[in-house]
């Protein structure tokens, strides 16, 4: 048996139960007509910028708001779950329950016996155990969600490719920026030339890593075929 919830625990599972129902009485018959007809797609533009809100509120160092957007947030996952329990087939008991025993078993060395020594030891296990979950993967590549901004995008390209050994980190450049400020500066001076042609700089960056990455996939490929003949 776990450990008997705590105060806070408890009141927070009450207040979750309450925002669970509100949601639930606002998509039934008898509630809001605007809430009832909306769909998975139809929601999509509000759940970006909700947590585009919270991200702003996070940078700002805004309490009030992040506690403000935090809700927001919270609520369009329960609005997704809501929908999902007449659509899909699972609610919110199967998505909370799943993410817990996804957290546990990813946590072996809290949950488990497991043993660790560091941050570096915790990273390189939760790896590790994405990898054999994700099993069916055919390249480090997959599973990166397409429809990120250009920037993340290939920030998360990059990184899956260092971890792959499709690349490796480059020496530091001492002409190129070396602290946030600087590489901000930079960014910004290079989003501003590409306006200056009439480029868009979050395209012609997408186009970019979707080219990076079919040239990464290729390698990857090509080194798999070799692995396989020799």
């Amino acid at each position: 048996m776990g450990d008997p919830p705590r105060d806070d625990e408890a009141d927070a599972a009450e207040a979750f139960g309450e925002l669970v129902a509100v949601v639930a009485r606002l998509r039934r018959p008898g509630g809001c007509p605007w809430d009832a007809e909306q769909t998975h797609e139809s929601l999509v533009t509000y759940l970006v910028e909700e947590c585009y809100e919270l991200v702003d509120a996070i940078e700002s160092g805004d309490v009030a708001g992040m506690r403000e957007e935090l809700g927001d947030v919270l609520y369009q996952v329960l609005f997704h779950a809501d929908i999902a329990a007449v659509e899909d087939g699972f609610d919110v008991a199967d998505v909370a329950r799943d993410t817990a025993a996804k957290m546990r078993s990813r946590h072996p060395h809290v949950f488990g016996d497991a043993q660790v020594s560091g941050v570096d030891d915790v990273v390189a296990s939760w790896d590790a155990l994405k990898r054999a979950e994700k099993s069916q993967r055919q390249s480090a590549l997959d599973g990166i969600p397409p429809g990120l901004p250009a920037l993340a995008l290939a920030q998360k390209t990059l990184q899956r490719a260092r971890k792959g050994g499709l690349v490796a980190l480059p020496e530091p450049d001492a002409a190129a920026p070396s602290t946030e400020a600087e590489l901000g500066t930079a960014l910004l001076a290079i989003v501003e030339q590409a306006a200056a042609h009439g480029l868009d700089a979050e395209r012609a960056l997408r186009l970019a890593v979707r080219e990076r990455d079919a040239a990464l996939r290729a390698t990857e490929l090509r080194a798999t075929e070799r692995a396989e003949g020799a």
